[in-house]
């Protein structure tokens, strides 16, 4: 059964006219196709213009989708021979985090990334997408393979944030994100980064330095969620709309402030109604992406990768100063 948000209620009751019409079709063997076909063409409109207008708030809540594809979903379909690799070799083999060997296009990369899980078992298993410090150096060793292996690396990037529970903070959770974002800074092979849902805090960052990112149209990536925030400035989580609009954190957002190089466009309704189409777009943006970066010398691909991450927070005063 299919999953609507709160402003996709009237598509909701569209299609569940549509749904009645065809069941009574069959059962009474009654040609209602006319009604339907003028039902989905209407349910097709009104689609169009809910998400031609969508509001900040409203773009979290569709990153956050339950039925949105998971980086393992991409992993899949975009690459063959995956091979998954486990542990950090030195705790433990943190469920958040999935990673291995694969082939992209005929080309042998290193996959990383963070998995949210659908059910309640899924959920836990996964922690919800949230790593500790173990899965971030679980990630940091397979990129230090890709290196040694002289492999891209593509890492999908879909967490709320690192786990904040005591057991992590005593294992050093700051510590392993710095260190991830030190080291893929340093790495010397092309790194492309896609942000395919929730881009949350330090732990979107342990995974998010890179010489191309790209980011899906309702995908979001932000310093802390918005009930955070909200939580923090107004001591009440229920502003967290109004906190979502002041962090700018929605695609086109992020995209001005050059966080993000590419915006890939998914179908009308979001990516969990055409996975298919939402994977071929990102596709064609990681080849693209991994074909030119490839082409760079070691040299190249480093001073370009430091000059795009320090033009980062750059801004021009214009004030008028008056003598």
């Amino acid at each position: 059964m299919k999953t609507y948000l709160d402003f996709e209620k009237p598509i909701y009751d569209l299609e569940q006219k549509i749904s009645e019409l065809k069941q009574f079709s069959r059962t009474e063997k009654q040609d209602l196709s006319e009604e339907i076909k003028r039902l989905t063409k209407k349910s097709e409109r009104m689609l169009k213009e809910i998400y031609s207008g969508l509001n900040d708030w409203q773009k979290i809540q569709l990153s956050r989708h339950p039925e949105r594809p998971y980086a393992l979903d991409y992993i899949q379909y975009l690459c063959r021979d995956f091979t998954e690799l486990h542990g950090d070799r030195n705790f433990a083999d943190d469920k958040a985090i999935v990673g291995g060997l694969a082939t992209f296009d005929g080309r042998g990369v290193i996959v990383v990334g963070q998995q949210k899980g659908r059910t309640t078992k899924e959920k836990i298993y996964r922690n919800f997408g949230m790593t500790r410090p173990e899965g971030n150096r679980k990630a940091l060793r397979l990129m230090s393979l890709a290196e040694r292996l002289r492999l891209p690396i593509l890492t999908f990037v879909d967490t709320p944030g690192a786990y904040p529970g005591i057991g992590a903070e005593e294992r050093g959770q700051a510590e392993a994100i710095a260190k991830n974002i030190m080291v893929m800074s340093r790495l010397q092979v092309p790194i492309v980064v896609s942000v395919i849902g929730e881009g949350g805090s330090g732990g979107a960052l342990a995974l998010g330095v890179g010489d191309r990112v790209l980011m899906l149209e309702y995908a979001i990536y932000s310093v802390i969620s918005p009930e955070s925030c909200a939580a923090i400035l107004w001591r009440d989580a229920g502003k967290a709309e109004q906190a979502a609009k002041a962090l700018k954190i929605t695609a086109e957002q992020v995209h001005k402030l050059n966080v993000v190089d590419e915006i890939i466009r998914e179908p009308q309704g979001g990516a969990h109604r055409s996975f298919k189409e939402t994977a071929e777009n990102l596709k064609q943006e990681i080849k693209q992406a991994i074909d030119e970066l490839c082409k760079l010398d070691q040299a190249t691909l480093l001073q370009r990768r430091y000059e795009r991450y320090r033009k980062l927070g750059e801004f021009r005063d214009n004030v008028t100063r008056i003598r």
